[in-house]
């Protein structure tokens, strides 16, 4: 059965959209009242700018990238579940649990904790991939 309201499977979308831009948020934490003369964020070449970034910053960059990567198998993967009639309450248990662990997986890859956030990479890819197939009968 096709639902007509918006689940929180699709609350969950949204906010897995919104994480790339919390992960950029990070990338640029404190840098706006800084000029761009002495290493503030500069809006008129950010991509440079967070090109030449180090550390902590650097690694929000690439969560922000991974998270980008990770958001098209997820949308896909919810909309594909509520087409197929999956069962709402296990669909909106494994989406808040994908956004859970892409949240925990952001706090270690800026946090440098590379084995464990591999480990939760692959987690919320299973998760993922457990979204596809909870309407498969």
């Amino acid at each position: 059965m096709i639902s007509n309201s918006f689940t929180v499977a699709y609350w969950c979308v949204l906010v897995a959209a919104l994480l790339p831009t919390v992960c950029a948020g990070i990338a640029k934490w404190g840098t706006f009242t800084t000029s761009p003369q002495n290493g503030g964020f500069d809006n008129n070449n950010p991509r440079a700018w967070l090109a030449r970034q180090t550390d902590w910053r650097a690694r929000a960059n690439a969560a922000q990238a991974n998270s980008f990567e990770a958001l098209p198998f997820f949308i896909g993967a919810v909309v594909i579940a509520h087409q197929l009639g999956a069962y709402q309450a296990r669909l909106d248990v494994l989406a808040a649990l994908f956004v859970l662990l892409r949240v925990v997986y952001i706090v270690l890859y800026v946090g440098n904790q590379a084995s464990l956030r591999s480990v939760v990479w692959l987690l919320a890819l299973c998760i993922n991939i457990a979204i596809l197939f909870a309407g498969y009968r």
